[in-house]
């Protein structure tokens, strides 16, 4: 559905506002697209497009034993983090969406290959993948992506919306970061599982385990001990090559998709009070 956030300036301001000043927020993640930024916490996503128009939804539910279960948990999360390209109205158009679930599902076949090609088809695919992803104008909306979700968490979401307030634009919890942890782990259990001459069954469950772990890892890395943060250097170098210095307005965008998942988020939190 749409929303008239964008269209509202001051309601837009005073959502920020209510947010800056709340006990507590919703983790939030984010993905750059092309023609806008895409914001989502656990249970609602937003796409605020750079024509001004802003299209809501709500996530799929990952409780229960599955949502807890370690390696099947994350897989859950990296399925329900492509609902708004699957779903959102105005965020991927028919043909894109295709284009994209196969190139994310391809890289569960290349264990299928021989040894020597394996590794350089995956690089290659990985590349192409994130070049089709930072087309146009998606690096500056990238680097807004990373800023509003930055500002959220340090409340200076007014301020970031007029400028006064510039937080980075490099996310540890970016998925620039998370495939720079993937490749490494595909690499291993393509050493640990030599599967050239195996079923394509067999290669795409190794894979899926390999992402699995992968996801595991991210977790642990996220941890607030921090003990395993210095993994995520590689993502945050590789982060000066998929994100640009986002424009005020670019960041205006993000804040804007931002601005709708907390306005629902802070909604549900009123509601139980």
């Amino acid at each position: 559905m749409h929303s008239g956030v964008l269209s509202a300036p001051g309601s837009l301001a005073d959502v920020l506002a209510r947010a800056d000043g709340a006990a507590s927020l919703p983790r939030l993640g984010g993905m750059a697209r092309p023609n806008g930024v895409v914001i989502v916490s656990e249970r609602f996503w937003a796409f605020a497009s750079l024509d001004g128009e802003v299209h809501e939804g709500t996530m799929p539910r990952r409780g229960g034993v599955a949502g807890r279960a370690p390696l099947v948990r994350g897989l859950l999360q990296l399925a329900s983090s492509v609902t708004p390209l699957v779903k959102g109205r105005g965020v991927a158009r028919g043909r894109e969406r295709l284009l994209l679930l196969g190139a994310l599902v391809l890289p569960f076949f290349l264990f299928a290959l021989p040894d020597r090609y394996e590794l350089p088809a995956g690089i290659a695919v990985t590349v192409l993948l994130i070049a089709w992803l930072m087309r146009g104008r998606t690096l500056r909306l990238h680097g807004a992506e990373h800023r509003a979700i930055a500002a959220a968490e340090a409340r200076t979401l007014r301020a970031a919306w007029t400028g006064d307030a510039r937080p980075s634009r490099f996310s540890p919890r970016c998925g620039t970061n998370f495939v720079a942890l993937a490749l490494p782990v595909t690499a291993l259990f393509d050493a640990t599982f030599p599967l050239a001459a195996a079923p394509a069954v067999a290669s795409a469950g190794v894979a899926v385990l390999a992402l699995a772990v992968t996801m595991e890892l991210w977790k642990a890395v996220q941890h607030p001990s921090g003990l395993l943060r210095p993994l995520l250097l590689p993502g945050l170098a590789l982060q000066r090559v998929t994100t640009r210095e986002p424009a005020l307005p670019d960041t205006q965008v993000a804040l804007t998709a931002v601005a709708s998942v907390l306005e629902r988020e802070l909604e549900l939190v009123a509601q139980s009070n």
